[in-house]
């Protein structure tokens, strides 16, 4: 009786070990999988080709896009219409209780509401995770409240650089509901512009001289213009993950 006790025992031991090393293998793999993907982009960012910064950027000069495309990334269909839908969803009813503004704090907005979230659904922290694993090494101390920017169709971002104060070296923003065109002019030589096209459910990183050196602004639809196209802008949500300033 006894050996048969000792029996099952090992048994149920084995099958626990086997189990145990079957999900950390999944979860070896599925943190393989992220590390390549976000290798795969930080390839994309220090060494864009050429057909990427054509769709996505155009500039006053070729040092300027330069400078701008080493510090700035694009990622399209960074999201899923679905995925898209759910943040959405999480979102909306916040917005219904406010009503949209004309003027900004820092009269950098108008036409737009805003608020600050922290808590969110299993689906939206998934998607969001994958934000912040692609903008912030693991050692970065990030702002935990997201910020979500809700802007009219007939609303704009004027130019502004976003204070030191509030938020660290990188930004990093999803797009959705509407394609637009972000405009980036240099603080102290105006001269030296970039327009990219962010195309709906896209995400953007912005670090750098991207981040510090430039002024950043959304378009109104009457100066939305990428290339030689107008880019019509509708309602423009955009979802934004900070790092701490330092």
């Amino acid at each position: 009786m006894a050996a048969v006790v000792r029996a099952r025992v090992a048994l149920s031991a084995s099958k626990i070990r086997s189990s145990y090393l079957s999900a950390l293998f999944e979860s070896t793999r599925r943190l393989c999988s992220v590390q390549v993907d976000i290798s795969d982009a930080s390839k994309q960012q220090t060494a864009p080709a050429e057909e990427y910064i054509k769709t996505h950027f155009e500039g006053s000069d070729s040092d300027t896009l330069a400078e701008v495309t080493q510090t700035m990334s694009v990622y399209d269909e960074f999201v899923t219409a679905e995925e898209e839908t759910t943040l959405l969803a999480e979102i909306e009813p916040q917005f219904k209780r406010l009503r949209y503004e004309s003027s900004h704090w820092d009269d950098a907005i108008h036409g737009y509401r805003e608020i600050e979230r922290k808590t969110w659904s299993p689906a939206c922290e998934a998607i969001l995770g994958r934000v912040r694993a692609l903008a912030f090494p693991p050692e970065v101390n990030q702002i935990q409240h997201v910020h979500c920017l809700d802007l009219l169709e007939d609303g704009h971002i004027k130019p502004h650089v976003d204070s030191v104060r509030f938020c660290g070296n990188t930004i990093a923003g999803l797009s959705l509901l509407s394609s637009s065109v972000m405009k980036l002019v240099h603080e102290k030589k105006p001269e030296k512009w970039v327009k990219i096209f962010l195309r709906r459910r896209s995400l953007y990183i912005m670090r750098g001289a991207a981040r510090y050196d430039y002024t950043h602004e959304i378009l109104s639809n009457q100066h939305s213009i990428f290339g030689s196209s107008p880019v019509h802008k509708t309602r423009r949500l955009s979802v934004i993950c900070r790092n701490e300033p330092s």
